[in-house]
């Protein structure tokens, strides 16, 4: 039997006909998925707060304007409450999980404090919430032409201006997502 293939380290792209106003245009980022479900990141839906809000809630001091001015992104409908850091690898901060070589999921308040002062990772995307999906929902919600997946691309996830991420996300596998269908794949 072959062993099933799981999406970490890879942009799922909302299709044309996802509806669902959570979901809708989206970019994710999947950190985990394996056969429990999966994890990920929305990395093209902001908050109306700045990083800097969030440096003064939690009485972080903060020297860093351009962190300051970061955007927040609204990482997903669970956990909203909690904060997660997308950065690039490297540093020894105390809750990261590990994506890739080069990218890794933090946590902790210690990389919020590096940051702060310009001393954290080179790249970083700071969300609020994060999107789960229970054991085989994922596969599901792709067997019925919700998602389109993409190997992940450091310059969509962390310099492609937020409103044009969906498109470059497909973009990366010669795909126009504004001429896709819904009914694409299925005759």
């Amino acid at each position: 039997m072959n062993e099933p293939t799981y999406l970490n380290n890879q942009f799922i792209i909302a299709m044309p006909g996802l509806a669902d106003p959570i979901f809708f245009h989206t970019v994710t980022f999947l950190c985990q998925h394996n056969k429990d479900g999966a994890l990920g990141i929305v990395i093209n839906r902001c908050t109306d707060m700045k990083l800097g809000d969030i440096f003064k809630q939690m009485n972080i001091p903060f020297t860093s304007l351009v962190a300051a001015e970061s955007p927040v992104f609204a990482g997903g409908p669970v956990q909203q409450e909690r904060g997660f850091v997308l950065h690039t690898a490297g540093g020894d901060w105390h809750a990261s999980l590990p994506i890739s070589d080069d990218i890794a999921l933090t946590t902790s308040r210690d990389v919020l404090e590096a940051i702060a002062v310009g001393k954290g990772p080179e790249h970083y995307l700071v969300a609020l919430g994060y999107a789960g999906w229970g054991e085989g929902q994922l596969e599901k919600e792709m067997v019925a032409n919700a998602w389109l997946n993409t190997p992940y691309g450091q310059q969509v996830l962390f310099d492609t201006p937020i409103d044009l991420r969906w498109s470059a996300a497909a973009g990366q596998i010669g795909i126009d997502i504004n001429k896709l269908t819904t009914m694409a794949g299925h005759g």
